[in-house]
């Protein structure tokens, strides 16, 4: 641990520090020069935490960093704007010298007056082992409003104290670089502290239990040792990420709807699909996507469509097979701002939807998820083999996904179409993987870092038709859908 005393800096007259903050500044203005070292000296741990840092945010998103130093995680983002901010002279002269293609500037993120030259806001605001050494932490984070939208995301990354020990033995046999005296902040305290200054948690993660190559075992035991439950609390790198608290009141125009109503062999259902649906917004377009019935189930969405002259009806028919591609093929062809999923077989009523609608326009959430395993639902309206499944797979992906799901395969889903844009943009990352439709958006976004939350729904019994799961086939489905989360969000 190093003595801040011996490394006083000469003030500056244009960066107002406190003592403490004048000493971490001549600290690692000293630290500087040997920069290169450090890093090259710990790349491992380096590289692994950018890979992370790179699925929290996407390449090409707008990013601020703050306590960016010599500027090598921001550039490591790819960002279309990236802007850098550390009241060490050295560091921001190294940044700019290695990574022009940024913006860095010198500054003291904890003082307003000194941020009046920076326009924002930004997608992605970064706080990478800086919070240990911010003197106001509250203060910063109310600063940080300046800079973000309903859509920013704050990232904080940071050791874990079960580590000091360990990190000041290697800091004196000169494995690691030397660290000013950190604040005592726990994950508890960081998210006290982030509502307190009107941010919530959208999530967390644990990563990196052995932050050494050696010969491999530190890959071997961090991608499937270290997510194990239980083991990750011990994980030496912490991340958390926040979203401002959203403060909407009902808006004066609400947003159209486009609800997506997969259909196959559910001839019998479809009108009463149309004639239970209230008009909960002031523009909603429904569009059947059929599926290669036998029971002519395209014929009468055809007719309830002449029907019901009133309601902005559409009619396509899939090109493939499964209800994700069902889904994809009305989302494409949707027009509403808001876009949302009802199983045709309306065992989630309709009339359910106007509480989905303003759990997301309310800002409650950014992804709104059905959930049938709350409250009681109707007899045999879910098989008990079914019923154990749901939540055994329940508790599989709240463990993969860090956010808790009661009811992953519930089909009704609803998201902003400009979220779903994105989730389109970035599936590449997971790839058509998926045949129901259900965990593509719920991958995407939760890579997005939205914000998720469930609305319970009565279940009810099937009117008309047989279900379309097959216990065991749809099984092994999800059992190999869950060897495929491990792989693409927790051991890599």
């Amino acid at each position: 641990m190093v003595d801040l005393t011996m490394n006083r800096a000469p003030p500056n007259p244009e960066i107002a520090l406190s003592s403490r903050q004048a000493a971490i500044r001549a600290l690692f203005d000293q630290l500087a020069p040997r920069r290169d070292f450090w890093l090259a000296r710990n790349r491992y741990f380096y590289e692994a935490d950018h890979d992370y840092m790179r699925f929290l945010i996407p390449a090409g998103a707008s990013v601020l960093e703050i306590g960016s130093g010599d500027g090598q995680l921001l550039a490591a983002l790819r960002p279309a704007r990236g802007v850098g901010l550390d009241f060490s002279p050295e560091m921001i002269r190294l940044a700019r010298k290695k990574h022009p293609q940024c913006e860095w500037h010198l500054a003291n993120a904890e003082d307003p007056a000194a941020l009046g030259s920076i326009s924002g806001p930004f997608d992605y605001i970064v706080i990478s082992d800086t919070i240990g050494l911010i003197e106001d932490c509250e203060t910063l984070f109310q600063v940080l409003h300046q800079f973000t939208s309903p859509y920013t995301r704050v990232i904080i990354a940071y050791y874990s104290h079960l580590w000091d020990p360990l990190l000041r033995l290697a800091e004196r046999l000169g494995y690691k670089m030397p660290q000013a005296p950190q604040n005592n902040l726990p994950t508890a305290d960081i998210a006290n502290l982030l509502g307190l200054a009107d941010y919530e948690l959208v999530r967390r993660e644990w990563r990196q239990l052995l932050p050494r190559r050696i010969f491999g075992l530190g890959t071997l035991i961090n991608r499937f040792v270290a997510p194990l439950p239980g083991i990750r609390r011990l994980a030496l790198r912490n991340y958390v990420v926040a979203r401002p608290v959203p403060r909407r009141a009902r808006l004066a125009h609400p947003p159209s709807v486009t609800i997506v109503i997969p259909c196959r062999n559910e001839r019998g259902n479809i009108e009463n699909a149309v004639r239970r649906m209230p008009a909960f917004a002031p523009d909603i377009e429904i569009i059947f996507v059929e599926g290669h019935s036998k029971d002519g189930t395209f014929e009468e969405c055809e007719r309830v469509r002449g029907a019901y002259p009133d309601r902005d009806i559409k009619i396509l028919r899939q090109d493939g097979k499964g209800k994700g591609d069902a889904v994809r093929k009305g989302f494409a062809a949707a027009r509403g701002g808001v876009l949302m999923i009802l199983d045709a077989d309306l065992t989630v009523p309709p009339e359910s939807l106007p509480r989905f609608y303003d759990a997301l326009v309310l800002g409650r959430g950014e992804f709104i998820n059905g959930t049938r395993l709350v409250y009681p639902m109707e007899a045999e309206a879910m098989r008990f083999l079914n019923g154990i499944a749901n939540r055994g797979f329940a508790i599989l992906f709240s463990y993969l996904l860090n956010q808790r799901f009661t009811d992953t395969l519930c089909g009704t889903k609803v998201l902003w179409r400009r979220d779903y844009d994105h989730i389109v943009a970035n599936r590449g990352y997971f790839g058509e993987f998926d045949p129901f439709g259900d965990y593509d958006l719920i991958f995407g976004a939760v890579k997005l870092n939205l914000k998720i939350v469930e609305v319970p729904v009565r279940y009810a019994g099937r009117f008309y038709g047989e279900t379309q799961i097959s216990r065991f086939t749809h099984g092994w489905l999800l059992a190999r859908m869950v060897l495929f989360a491990w792989r693409k969000l927790k051991a890599f």
